[in-house]
């Protein structure tokens, strides 16, 4: 059975949880370690020494670390980050629910699910916290920062455990809507059985031999625009768009599959969010594990189309 990962004795800031960070070498001070560590990549050492100085660098148990102090690997180091510059998604974060253990949102596209990378305030996490002002909110699951529409956090710690379950065990029954070409032979429902792996610091997921991880069925429900029904019965990264994009029918505006499109993944960054990934995630249903009720959960977002 593995270890459960021990919470940060920093609370959120602002919303914002603190920066983990585990050693991985021997012989290095701890500020060494910060310096090399790839998730704090540009850190001022200025602004560490400001941090040692406030006491807002702690090892696991929550005592201020010195800068100078001998670490050794496998340490873990809790700090806040500096936040990096990011430019605002223009859209809101509708609530499509929300009671005494969950909050239902309609992401939509662009927004990060939780802080990763340099998106970390333009995430729905962080929106969340510091709109309801509870710092406990937690997903139970991820959508990709591309795809928009229903997406489910806690509210408290104590049922957490409960709800992400529901996703690890596969037991939600989750539907997406997709734009892409009209292949009629996908009229009748296709499923889509293979194993794929993504590389960490991979930008794409590929197709590899081995037992099979990713199954998606797939149909083509309107034949006049291009809409299809996705339902995944397992949750690889970025399994929808790369199966459609081997059935011969990539997602219109992914800019990742069948061929990475850099002109395309960079209008974000550019202030232009008019070529957003035709992909919504557009239903969620599960068996409530706190009172057993049934529950469903429809986004009202639309992909474009009339």
């Amino acid at each position: 059975m593995s270890r459960r990962t021990r919470p940060s004795p920093l609370p959120p800031r602002d919303g914002v949880d603190a920066t983990r960070v585990v050693v991985r070498a021997d012989g290095l001070s701890v500020g060494e370690a910060l310096l090399a560590a790839p998730s704090l990549a540009g850190l001022d050492p200025a602004a560490l020494e400001s941090r040692a100085r406030a006491g807002e660098i702690v090892d696991i148990d929550g005592r201020a670390l010195d800068l100078e102090r001998p670490v050794r690997r496998n340490t873990t180091i809790f700090l806040y980050r500096e936040l990096p510059d990011e430019p605002p998604i223009p859209f809101d974060l509708p609530i499509l629910h929300r009671d005494d253990n969950i909050v239902v949102v309609d992401k939509p596209h662009f927004l990060a699910t939780m802080p990763r990378g340099r998106h970390v305030v333009q995430s729905a996490l962080v929106r969340l916290r510091r709109e309801l002002g509870v710092d406990e909110i937690a997903p139970a699951h991820r959508l990709d920062r591309l795809t928009a529409g229903v997406l489910l956090f806690t509210l408290r710690p104590q049922v957490r455990a409960g709800y992400q379950s529901i996703f690890a065990e596969r037991r939600a029954i989750k539907e997406y809507r997709a734009l892409a070409p009209v292949r009629p032979e996908l009229a009748g429902t296709v499923t889509v059985r293979n194993r794929i792996e993504k590389t960490a610091g991979d930008l794409r997921a590929l197709v590899v031999d081995g037992e099979i991880n990713a199954v998606s069925d797939i149909t083509l429900i309107d034949a006049r625009i291009g809409l299809y029904r996705l339902v995944p019965h397992t949750g690889r990264t970025h399994q929808l768009r790369l199966h459609m994009a081997l059935l011969g029918a990539p997602i219109v505006d992914d800019p990742l599959y069948p061929d990475v499109r850099t002109d395309l993944a960079a209008l974000p960054d550019d202030g232009d969010f008019t070529r957003p990934l035709r992909l919504l995630a557009s239903s969620l249903a599960f068996d409530d594990p706190m009172t057993g009720e049934r529950r469903e959960f429809v986004s009202r977002m639309s992909l474009g189309v009339p």
